[in-house]
This record gives C-alpha cells, sequence and structure tokens, in this order.
C-alpha cells in the first residue's frame, strides 16, 4: 500500500503503544502478547504478518479505535501484495470496514478518513491539495488513488497518466503507476513508471526502492541491490530508505555494516577547546594521532568555519571540517608509526576517494547531513561505491 502519509502511519506506532499496553496489561498473557508482536510487525512494515495480531487484539478489545485503524492499514496493505484481484477487492472491503468502524469510535486522523475516502469512491474530506495544486489534476489523482486502493489497477493507470499529463511534476502519480503496474505484475511497464518518478525529482528515495520490488520478484538479486543503494545513498537518514537494502541482505545472505573506525567524540568547551569524550594520551601511541584530529576541530570552531562560511548564522560541524580532522590524523598516524590498524583503514579510503561517502553514511551529525544534498549532486558515484566495497559484505 503506497500513500502520502505512509510514514505518518508507521510513526503513529510509538504514540499509540502505551494506550494499547495500559489495555492489555491488565488482561490475560495472549492478549499481551499478540498487542506486543501486532505492534512489532506493523513499525517493521510486515502487515500481513501483524494480521492474525491485530484480529486478536480488536476481538477482546473492539472499542479500540487506533486497533481497528491499523488492522485496516494491513489488511489493504497486504491487498497490495497479492495477484488474486477478487481476494485483493474482499481485503479492501474488510478494510473499509475497519476504518469506517474507528471512526465511528471516535478516531480524529486526516489518514483515517483518506483511507475511507479513497476505498468508498467518496470526495476525500480535506480541501487542501495533496499532489498537485492544478484542480484537474489532483482530482485525476484522487480519483486513481481510490481506483488503486480497491485494486483497479488499468483505471487507476489511466487516472495517473491523465494526472501527469497536466502537471508533469506530480512524482507520486509516476510512483502510484509503477505500483499499479506492480499490481498486474506487468514488472516492464512498472520499471518505465518508476524511472518517471526518478527522473521527476532524482533525490527521493522512493521510486529507487520502489522499483526494486519487481526486480527481487524476478529474483534479479544485483540489480535490485543496486536500486537499494540508490535508494540508501539519496536519503540516507531516513527511516526508510535504509530497510530496502536490509531486507536485500536477508535474502540474499550478505552483511551490512560500515567499517569499524573508533573516531573520538567531541564536545566544545566556553573557550572552544576541543574535549574528546574519552582522554587521550600522547603516552598512547595507539591514540595519539586523534590529537590532530583534536587540533584541527579546534581551529574549525574558532576561527576557520567562520571564514570558509560567512554567511552561516553560526558554528557547525561540516563535512570539511570532519574530513580535514580525519586526514590530520592519517598523516600524523603515519608520521608516528601508530600501531592502530584503523588509521591504515582510514587511509584506504581516503585513497579510494570515498572519505567524505564515508563521513556522510557512516558518521553524520546534524551539522553534517546539512552537506549530504550538495555532496549527492556532485558526487553520487562515490557514495555508491562506498557501499558496494565498505558497507556490503559476503557473510561469513
Amino acid at each position: 500500500m503506497k500513500t502520502p502519509t505512509i510514514n505518518r502511519f508507521c510513526a503513529a506506532v510509538t504514540i499509540i503503544f502505551a494506550a494499547f499496553f495500559s489495555a492489555t496489561a491488565q488482561t490475560d498473557r495472549e492478549l499481551g502478547e499478540a498487542t506486543v508482536k501486532a505492534l512489532t510487525l506493523f513499525e517493521q512494515q510486515r502487515f500481513a504478518e501483524a494480521i492474525p495480531h491485530f484480529e486478536i487484539v480488536v476481538k477482546a478489545i473492539p472499542d479500540q479505535a487506533q486497533a481497528r485503524f491499523m488492522y485496516g492499514f494491513c489488511l489493504i496493505a497486504k491487498s497490495k501484495q497479492i495477484s488474486d484481484t477478487r481476494e485483493a477487492k474482499e481485503l479492501s472491503a474488510k478494510a473499509l470496514e475497519q476504518f469506517v468502524k474507528a471512526k465511528e469510535l471516535g478516531l480524529k486522523s486526516e489518514e483515517n478518513d483518506q483511507l475511507i475516502a479513497l476505498l468508498s469512491g467518496k470526495p476525500a474530506p480535506a480541501a487542501r491539495p495533496m499532489y498537485s495544486a492544478n484542480k484537474e489534476a489532483e482530482k485525476h489523482m484522487m480519483e486513481g488513488e481510490s481506483h488503486f486502493a480497491q485494486s483497479n489497477y488499468d483505471k487507476a493507470i489511466k487516472s495517473f497518466e491523465k494526472a501527469l499529463a497536466l502537471d508533469a511534476k506530480i512524482y507520486q502519480a509516476a510512483v502510484s503507476g509503477g505500483d499499479a503496474y506492480v499490481g498486474k505484475s506487468d514488472w516492464e511497464n512498472a520499471e518505465k513508471w518508476y524511472q518517471r518518478a526518478i527522473a521527476i525529482d532524482p533525490m527521493r528515495e522512493t521510486a529507487y526502492r520502489y522499483s526494486a520490488t519487481p526486480l527481487m520478484k524476478q529474483k534479479k538479486y544485483d540489480l535490485a541491490r543496486d536500486r537499494y543503494i540508490e535508494a540508501f545513498i539519496t536519503e540516507p537518514y531516513s527511516r526508510m530508505s535504509p530497510r530496502g537494502i536490509g531486507q536485500w541482505a536477508d535474502v540474499t545472505e550478505a552483511e551490512l555494516g560500515h567499517p569499524v573506525i573508533d573516531v573520538p567524540e567531541v564536545t566544545f568547551d566556553s573557550a572552544g577547546k576541543a574535549v574528546p569524550k574519552t582522554a587521550i594520551s600522547a603516552e598512547d601511541a595507539s591514540a595519539k594521532p586523534w590529537l590532530a584530529y583534536l587540533a584541527a576541530r579546534e581551529i574549525w570552531k574558532k576561527e576557520k568555519f567562520a571564514k570558509l562560511y560567512p554567511k552561516a548564522a553560526a558554528y557547525r560541524h561540516s563535512l570539511s571540517e570532519e574530513a580535514e580532522a580525519i586526514r590530520d590524523a592519517i598523516a600524523a598516524a603515519k608520521v608516528q608509526k601508530s600501531p592502530n590498524k584503523q588509521f591504515d583503514l582510514l587511509a584506504k579510503i581516503d585513497a579510494d576517494g570515498l572519505l567524505e561517502a564515508y563521513i556522510l553514511l557512516a558518521r553524520p551529525d546534524d551539522g553534517i547531513v546539512e552537506d549530504h544534498a550538495e555532496y549527492l549532486t556532485n558526487n553520487r558515484p562515490k557514495l555508491r561505491k562506498y557501499v558496494v566495497d565498505y558497507v556490503i559484505h559476503k557473510r561469513g
């Protein structure tokens, strides 16, 4: 199930967990276990697996509106995972019942209202546009999403095509068109539509990740891996993109993991002095090169950042600062002949031209992430190569 609010659906798990848990804490053990399993699977987006557990919860607590909503969402998500159109429509109808019941029980949710509108084919209650400022394009998008929710894929595709004809920048139209072709098991046309979405906005991860699904179904694992990598490097800090490559690794029995390098955690005192979380001794040959790292960080904090970023309102930790500081540590380790092999690994990453990619993907913080978009635009191949060479490993 692909909707513009899927992230908010999953984020809702943490909000309602306390309510569920308190409702079940004083009841039987089976219900408590079902609640925990249902919520865990929902958060992991394993919606079909969560269904039997939500059925137990809904049966035991029929007036729990949030449970009805989540159960319904799992049902409609499952309807998009099966090829039997009749069964898919039955699941959609059952989901609609749950959404309507949740609303009757007092659930005030824009997402719930939108799903009721999509599944029933009625106009959505929200007046604000979700997809386009072009009213006709918006109308076709809503019609398309309604057809899609009801597994009427051919009608959905026609609506999405009409929407794109009126507003060629509707990313979700191209993505949803690809989803509709996936529902028809038409992998070739699904690929074409996902590529349309990527062309509309290559800086969004969704179409890369969704386009891997048909490839996985066809067991084209190498091609699927490449799409999941593109999704990950495009939006590495989202909750969603890392899951795709994680699912690929589970299927192909690969292992994922960044190089293990113990770069010091640093804070600054009132005078701008770099203070490592763990003290570094000049007598420790393995750690001593990190003193050069600290010195570089201090210079950036006190003067260099302001010179190089004159328009910035305040200092922030930047990609340039981190890269320079690590390179200073690499150089110090070489001069000092440090026995710490982590510096050899850093030197290799740098020699491969991938130090900035390593920093962005393995060591981001609130300051460094601000440099990701520009680096991605100019250096996408380096981010891709870092993942292939340093993150993906053969199991065993």
